[in-house]
């Protein structure tokens, strides 16, 4: 796990969690955060969710770590290229939640499909194939959501030139108007 951290000396959900899946805890600020090897991904969330009751799958999504972004500022410093894979699960009765995080090749990432531990996984394994390229090795239905057939290239990746970036990159100014005159004087 690349820019990790380190871990503390408590008991916290974010070590127990650690400690179970054989990862680091990468934060522990007000959001446990454990890193564990792409190769123990898929186990690591099934003892997740066996083993420290974790069983309300809530999101799954990625950050794509470029060094020469297409659009924007240019980083302020150097970082690791790769994917960073997350996912964040639960429990259904005190809310306590972990976010588990991978690192994935920059180049052909591929990762066990979490399908069979949360079928939830599903739709979002879906969409980070088809936006950041990411293959979910198992996956039964890889085919799009949202872009047709034949399309070429992954949108949320920082080397793809998106034309919204182009035309208003984020932020972006905002165009701030006046309220209108309250009829009545109020």
């Amino acid at each position: 796990m690349a820019d990790a951290e380190g871990s503390g000396e408590d008991n916290s959900l974010a070590n127990r969690a650690a400690e179970a899946v054989g990862g680091l805890v990468l934060e522990a600020l007000e959001t446990a955060k454990v890193g564990v090897a792409a190769d123990r991904w898929a186990e690591a969330l099934r003892i997740a969710r066996d083993d420290l009751g974790l069983s309300f799958f809530s999101w799954l999504s990625a950050v794509h770590w470029a060094n020469d972004p297409q659009v924007g500022d240019p980083l302020s410093a150097e970082v690791t290229e790769r994917f960073e894979l997350l996912c964040a699960v639960s429990d259904v009765t005190a809310g306590e939640l972990v976010v588990f995080s991978t690192d994935l090749e920059a180049t052909d990432p591929t990762v066990d499909s979490l399908i069979d531990v949360y079928p939830g996984a599903d739709w979002h394994e879906r969409e980070c194939r088809e936006m950041f390229g990411i293959n979910f090795a198992g996956h039964p239905r890889p085919e799009n959501l949202y872009l047709p057939n034949g399309f070429v290239g992954y949108p949320l990746l920082k080397s793809f030139p998106l034309l919204s970036r182009e035309v208003k990159p984020w932020p972006g100014e905002v165009d701030v108007e006046d309220m209108p005159e309250v009829a009545g004087g109020g």
